[in-house]
């Protein structure tokens, strides 16, 4: 937005300060200057500002001047448009606004000019206009302009003789047609809003003119018309229809709503110092619902002492007045009726609409003092308490690290698609209201889909060794009630499986996942210690039959793992073969962490016993391992199997183990006696379990 400092000192005669200083100090308060140009011939600075959305007040040369006498504490005298009384009319021109309409026109003002001269426009219109690059077309036509550029409010000027019958205001016919001033002819919907006449719209509402009865050279009476429209209302037609227009960038914003009666004034007064004759007093209609929710507002109550508690003192003082916060609100517009002890109510000003709250006016007081005029303070100490599941989540996050995993964040969506495939349909799904697109029209039911999306993402760009891993939550219900259930999920591409005694290469992922598993509850205290979690074969469909699991806790389902179905595989178009587990972190947030330990190494020597067996197939290393570490052998530090193999055809329905077992105290060196009888017991316990010594 480009503004005249010479204009503006024309609202603020008394203003002293340098263009530049003024630039500095309005941009320190929020309204902030982006450059400023020297113009030369005493004619001042030309200022590019950019004003943020909700400060629709300052977007126009007075709104700024009261933003300058605020700061500086100057006087900014009312606009008061000089207009000769109106010749008096039998009937005044028929104003309505149709009932389909009521809401979305707040108040139309309309004022009759007769026997007006079209001419160039001449005196400050044409002067400020050269400043500003701006195209002079007719003084009717540049008195709505310049009335914009000096006090923000949209207008516009009708050809009188070419309205038939009155003005109504109304929504638009389905498919109703519409040239506009630019030339383009629009078909219109059922929701715009139009200002019409008995058989025809003549413009947009808030958005732009109509060809039909725009001012010509010809023109010899002129209807001035001053509005409130809807934002939401204009907004929808401007977008519809691609327009984006001075007078739509403040309607869509919210326009003042007693702006309009003083816009049409001072249209008029222009349009009459070329010659002309008032008819009648200005027609006013009025929707007293929109008047009562814009310009008549209920007071907000402001404390002076909650305004010293959020801004502190100040460099230059021990914090702000009470006579302090009553100027700089008084300065903006607000009326201010002291009813307690340093208690306003502050009855807020039509058009500020952006102010709601007592914080809102807080920070007004705050941005007019200046931010840089508060003491560098820093905040009272407050406890800080890490929420219920953080140290859980930490510790999963940190084991998942140092198990090779990295972690990922997937988007919170999902498709109906992915809920069909993954979700638990008897938990309900919860819908978007206004989806970004159908691939995120639900808020995501499961981790997986995500998951699978950062594994697909990372093939596609040939990189085939990925272990990923994701905590977030998952939600389910429906709109009325959500629920969020915190949820962990791993994910693992591998072109280089490797074979180990335990299994082979293909199975490698699947039991690394196992494992990952078996990690993570390691680091909680279970229920009925390790043998509370168990594994079942059964698993969701969307992952592969005979080559997927359950954890099941105590019973219960904790985690799924294992291959994807190659059904999901083909369907997402995954280059190798995807590994994944879903894990219910809420199960694990209900067991107790289990505290971690150090103590000092032993410095006497490990002593490693070797026992190769034979076992039957159903025995599996759970069982040989449990029994083992059930004999509470303290010394026993280790117990890991190092080979297995097979010899079908000489001993069938068997299988061999080598089983490492490594000794170590922590206060004395081992002796053979010791290592005799420990060994002796292993064997035995080995051979219980089913297992034969080999020779």
């Amino acid at each position: 937005m480009r503004v005249l400092t010479s204009w503006l000192r024309h609202y603020l005669p008394t203003l002293t300060v340098t263009d530049r200083q003024l630039a500095d100090d309005l941009t320190l308060r929020g309204i902030a200057v982006e450059g400023v140009e020297p113009l030369g011939d005493g004619n001042g600075h030309l200022f590019e500002m950019d004003i943020t959305t909700n400060r629709v007040d300052a977007m126009n040369h007075y709104g700024i001047a009261r933003e300058a006498a605020t700061i500086y504490n100057l006087s900014l005298d009312p606009l008061h448009p000089k207009l000769p009384v109106g010749g008096l009319v039998d009937q005044p021109f028929p104003v309505r606004i149709s009932p389909d309409a009521k809401g979305l026109c707040g108040r139309f003002t309309a004022q009759v000019i007769r026997n007006a001269r079209i001419a160039p426009s001449a005196g400050k219109v044409a002067e400020y206009f050269k400043l500003l690059d701006q195209k002079l077309i007719s003084n009717a036509v540049d008195a709505s302009n310049f009335t914009l550029l000096g006090m923000g409010h949209p207008t516009h000027a009708f050809d009188l003789d070419k309205i038939e019958g009155g003005i109504v205001v109304r929504l638009a016919r389905k498919g109703e047609k519409l040239k506009l001033l630019d030339g383009t002819e629009l078909t219109l919907e059922p929701d715009d809003l139009v200002i019409a006449d008995e058989k025809k719209a003549l413009s947009l509402a808030g958005v732009m003119g109509g060809w039909d009865s725009m001012i010509t050279p010809e023109t010899k009476n002129i209807l001035v018309e001053a509005a409130w429209f809807n934002p939401a209302t204009v907004r929808r037609s401007s977008r519809r229809h691609l327009l984006h227009t001075d007078a739509s960038h403040r309607f869509e914003r919210g326009a003042d709503f007693n702006a309009a009666p003083l816009a049409n004034d001072l249209v008029c007064q222009l349009i009459l110092e070329a010659g002309g004759k008032l008819e009648g007093e200005m027609i006013d209609v009025i929707d007293l619902d929109v008047f009562l929710k814009t310009a008549k507002r209920p007071p907000i109550e402001l404390s002076v002492a909650q305004v010293r508690r959020h801004l502190g003192a100040t460099n230059d003082s021990d914090g702000i007045s009470s006579e302090i916060v009553s100027r700089y609100l008084s300065s903006l517009g607000c009326q201010m009726l002291l009813h307690g002890l340093d208690v306003y109510a502050v009855q807020l000003p039509s058009w500020r609409l952006d102010l709601e709250r007592e914080i809102d006016l807080v920070e007004e007081v705050a941005r007019v003092h200046g931010y840089n005029r508060f003491a560098n303070t820093l905040p009272s100490p407050l406890p800080v308490t890490d929420y219920p599941e953080a140290r859980a989540e930490h510790a999963i996050r940190t084991r998942l690290l140092e198990l090779g995993y990295s972690e990922a964040i997937s988007s919170s969506f999902a498709s109906q698609t992915d809920s069909d495939h993954f979700a638990n349909k008897s938990h309900g799904t919860v819908a978007m209201e206004n989806p970004l697109s159908e691939e995120a029209s639900l808020l995501r039911p499961s981790l997986i889909p995500g998951m699978l999306t950062m594994l697909g993402n990372n093939l596609n760009r040939d990189v085939r060794e990925v272990r990923l891993f994701e905590q977030g939550h998952i939600f389910t219900g429906n709109t009325d009630a959500v629920t969020e259930t915190p949820q962990l999920t791993l994910g693992i591409t591998t072109a280089q499986t490797q074979r180990t005694p335990l299994h082979s290469a293909e199975d490698g992922p699947i039991f690394e996942l196992k494992g990952a598993i078996e990690s993570l509850l390691s680091l909680f205290t279970l229920p009925g210690g390790a043998a509370g979690l168990s594994f079942s074969s059964q698993a969701p469909a969307w992952l592969e039959a005979g080559r997927s699991a359950t954890a099941l806790l105590n019973g219960k389902p904790v985690a799924y793992f294992g291959e994807l179905s190659q059904q999901q595989t083909q369907q997402r178009k995954l280059r190798q073969s995807v590994y994944v587990a879903q894990i219910d972190l809420a199960r694990f947030y209900e067991l107790r962490l289990r505290r971690a330990t150090a103590r000092d190494l032993s410095r006497f020597q490990a002593v490693e016993r070797d026992f190769s067996f034979t076992f039957p197939d159903k025995i599996r290393w759970k069982a040989i391992a449990d029994s083992l570490n059930a004999l509470a052998i303290a010394e026993l530090q280790t117990i890991k199997p190092v080979e297995v193999w097979r010899d079908a055809k000489k001993q069938p329905g068997v299988y061999s183990l080598l089983i490492r077992t490594a000794f170590q105290s922590h206060d004395r060196t081992l002796r053979d006696d010791d290592l005799t009888t420990w060994s002796t017991r292993i064997i035995e316990t080995l051979t219980k379990q089913g297992g034969t010594l080999r020779a």
